[in-house]
């Protein structure tokens, strides 16, 4: 991998995020540690290396998503790969599958101020760093988004009553994440003909902050397909949502 790759990764400094940083510097990019608070960034960034460079992005604030696209022109004056990963699943801790879960979780009796509070990270806060960073991206000669979605947004596999989780869709984060499929095929289709690929990617049911540490799965198995897809070269596919290499997610 081209030691000069330069990519940005929305909420960088813990989870999927950080994992993903990490192993995209032992593969030679420069990483753009992206984290709401710069001093958790920084921390993050120093444990990793000089090639992550940290950068405070909220995607949730238009000034701080712009403020950090000026840095990124005036600094390297291109972006060559676009992980968004930043994302939240509630306003409030709750156990996943809890009657108290369930309840947060059902169109009936969620709350519109916790369903708009994680479709603004989840949803427009991935369109609106999509918007300012684009033109960055256009400027390099290898260009590519990875969007980090759920399998739990696939709404072909929800709609089949078989499925695992099929009990657990509802309006917050799960539907979210079908709006961030949406969004994303709606990229794919604007960039089809051009040079710059976009992917959709499920790091599966890992632990992390987002789920309470409650997944399956180690951080590290969690990340590969990120990193696998965000690797991917010029040649590499546009257009995927995957689980893993060869293991696509119905829409």
């Amino acid at each position: 991998m081209d030691a000069s790759r330069l990519a940005l990764i929305t909420g960088a400094n813990q989870g999927v995020g950080l994992q993903v940083a990490k192993e995209l510097v032992a593969n030679g990019v420069t990483v753009l540690l992206g984290s709401r608070d710069l001093a958790r960034g920084e921390a993050a960034a120093a444990g990793i290396g000089p090639a992550a460079i940290p950068l405070q992005i909220d995607v949730t604030d238009s000034a701080s998503i712009a403020a950090a696209a000026a840095r990124i022109r005036s600094e390297f004056g291109r972006l060559d790969l676009l992980i968004n990963n930043a994302a939240i699943s509630s306003t409030q801790a709750r156990d996943i599958g809890s009657p108290e879960y369930l309840a947060a979780n059902r169109p009936s009796t969620a709350s519109l101020d916790e369903i708009r509070a994680v479709w603004e990270t989840n949803v427009f806060g991935v369109v609106a760093v999509y918007q300012a960073m684009l033109p960055l991206l256009r400027e390099s000669a290898d260009a590519r988004i990875v969007n980090v979605s759920s399998g739990i947004g696939s709404l072909t596999t929800n709609a089949d009553p078989g499925y695992e989780y099929h009990r657990l869709f509802g309006p917050v984060y799960p539907a979210s994440k079908a709006a961030l499929n949406a969004m994303t095929l709606a990229m794919m289709i604007e960039l089809e003909s051009t040079d710059i690929k976009v992917n959709l990617v499920s790091p599966a049911y890992t632990s992390t902050n987002l789920n309470g540490f409650a997944g399956s799965q180690p951080i590290e198995e969690g990340s590969r397909e990120v990193v696998r897809v965000a690797l991917l070269g010029p040649e590499g596919p546009s257009g995927t949502f995957t689980r893993w290499e060869g293991a696509p997610i119905p829409w």
